[in-house]
């Protein structure tokens, strides 16, 4: 069997990435950039006729099975290639499952946008491009979902569990992180969410993320 990923890390691509080092899979890596066009040949888009990335390609025994969108790229990897054992990022209860699926899809809803907005117009643009007004709205609205982090993680400290779902790192920490990352431009944004300021770094020192950043 051959896994392959396709996308670079300075995307959304990042996350699939980043779960395939956690879990310490072997795949081909496909660096294919938005940037140079060659997201919309005919040979990529037959793959993903969205012309986006990343994309994976599992080819198994029964044939290829082809996963677009990030967020389902890590979730099917983790499920398909981890192990509920209790001690990956993979879920190993139901409870478990259910927050790795309810923050994932909380994360692209209710943080993404906005979060993508202060990346852009804080920093990833031309200085020349950037609106700081667009930022500035997109860092008040994003106040109330860190708000809704900021709680839930002062729970989970309180019970003993650092993370998101358990006592460990899991996709649901890896998923949530890669998006809250791109609010860090954000002037005094995260430091006033100290649980969550605290977190992140947690997330983001870890190997898997800095091997993945590099790729």
């Amino acid at each position: 069997m051959t896994l392959k990923i396709h996308g670079i890390a300075a995307s959304r691509a990042i996350r699939p990435l980043w779960a395939a080092a956690e879990l310490g899979l072997v795949f081909e890596h496909h660096a294919k950039s938005f940037k140079d066009g060659g997201t919309r040949t005919p040979e990529f888009l037959a793959i993903n006729p969205n012309g986006h990335i990343p994309v994976l390609e599992d080819v198994r025994d029964e044939g290829t099975v082809v996963v677009w969108e990030s967020m389902a790229c890590v979730l099917y990897l983790v499920r398909l290639h981890g192990r509920a054992d209790g001690h990956s990022l993979t879920p190993a209860s139901a409870h478990e499952e259910a927050d790795a699926l309810r923050w994932s899809f909380w994360t692209v809803t209710e943080l993404e946008k906005d979060a993508l907005i202060v990346l852009m117009h804080r920093m990833a643009m031309p200085a020349d491009q950037r609106k700081p007004d667009l930022a500035e709205a997109a860092e008040k609205r994003l106040m109330v979902p860190l708000k809704v982090l900021e709680a839930h993680l002062e729970k989970q400290v309180a019970k003993g569990q650092p993370f998101l779902a358990a006592e460990r790192f899991t996709v649901a920490d890896l998923c949530v992180a890669s998006v809250v990352t791109w609010a860090r431009p954000a002037p005094g944004l995260l430091s006033q969410f100290p649980a969550v300021h605290v977190w992140l770094e947690q997330c983001l020192s870890r190997p898997a993320y800095l091997q993945a950043r590099k790729a």
